[in-house]
């Protein structure tokens, strides 16, 4: 048996394979099972995969059904315990793998352990030393462009990036997997969500580094693809995951919060993609009444702690 299991989804990635397998191939002091689910890609990825790296294990779709189905399959097909999943436009420490492995194995309660992520273009500066989320209705990768000289220790964090994190196989099957009705954008910080009502938590784990190109697949930082995803999403991720109590207690926050996202993607000319972000989340409610989390008196702790860090988290923003 592997001892670990690294998923890569890959959409018409191919000028990022190369490297990414490379160094995921070079991990050392562990075995890695190595698995690309591709969505369908119409560059020859598929035809590269099978030429340059035989040892790795392809899935192939028939078409892009997107980064949560994508994940799915792989965690689904994985042949260990411990799963990792990894963005194709990465590159990875020797001790990525083994690092992440040995942070998950510190407590069972650890639900997910985050990677230390870097810019790839600039390596002096920091991409994501952990997600999370505030009362705002805002989610946030803590230490994104910042020196990388900063959040070099490991700790507790709200949700992991699944662009580079590991997983138990058992307990995301157990929840249920990553919600496909996200497409992508905000499905990890769903089950991070999830899994924290359940009384797991989330670890940083910066021993595990890895470069980051970033946005990849959708082509820039802001674009109507990610803005109308991400803003549907939130909508659904608080719908899915707060009590109706919470939401009320949260509501003036939120207010404000999806007010300020709003006039800020007027700004930058995308307020009317937001706003159909916004449609598309509500309709996601509507269609999938069935995935609220049910709330349950036995868990009351494990949202007040989730509350309490929706306060104050508010203070990292800055």
């Amino acid at each position: 048996m592997w001892d670990v299991t690294v998923v890569i989804p890959n959409y018409n990635g191919i000028s990022y394979l190369d490297a990414c397998l490379r160094t995921v191939s070079a991990q050392t002091g562990i075995s890695a099972e190595i698995l690309v689910v591709d969505n369908g890609s119409s560059d020859g990825s598929q035809d590269f995969i099978r030429e340059h790296y035989p040892q790795v294990k392809l899935c192939c779709l028939d078409r892009n059904y997107g980064f949560c189905r994508a994940v799915n399959e792989g965690i689904a097909m994985a042949e260990s315990p411990y799963v990792i999943l990894l963005n194709n436009d990465t590159e990875v420490k020797p001790d990525f793998a083994r690092n992440l492995r040995d942070a998950l194995r510190a407590d069972p309660r650890r639900f997910s352990c985050a990677a230390r992520m870097l810019q790839y273009q600039n390596r002096e500066l920091l991409d994501n030393a952990g997600d999370f989320y505030c009362a705002l209705g805002w989610g946030f990768a803590r230490g994104k462009g910042k020196s990388s000289q900063r959040y070099c220790s490991e700790g507790k964090i709200f949700s992991s990036c699944a662009g580079a994190a590991i997983y138990r196989k058992e307990e995301v099957l157990r929840l249920g997997g990553f919600d496909e009705a996200h497409f992508a954008y905000l499905e990890d910080m769903d089950l991070s969500y999830r899994a924290r009502i359940h009384g797991y938590y989330h670890w940083y784990a910066p021993k595990a580094e890895v470069y980051h190109v970033g946005s990849a697949t959708s082509g820039s930082r802001h674009n109507r693809f990610k803005v109308v995803h991400s803003a549907g999403n939130n909508v659904y991720l608080i719908y899915k995951n707060m009590p109706v109590l919470q939401v009320i207690l949260n509501l003036p926050f939120l207010s404000v919060g999806f007010l300020v996202k709003y006039l800020y993607f007027v700004k930058k000319g995308f307020g009317k993609d937001y706003r159909e972000g916004i449609r598309r989340g509500i309709a996601l409610c509507r269609e999938h009444p069935d995935r609220k989390v049910r709330f349950r008196l036995k868990h009351l702790f494990h949202y007040a702690g989730i509350q309490l860090d929706l306060w104050k988290n508010i203070l990292l923003l800055g």
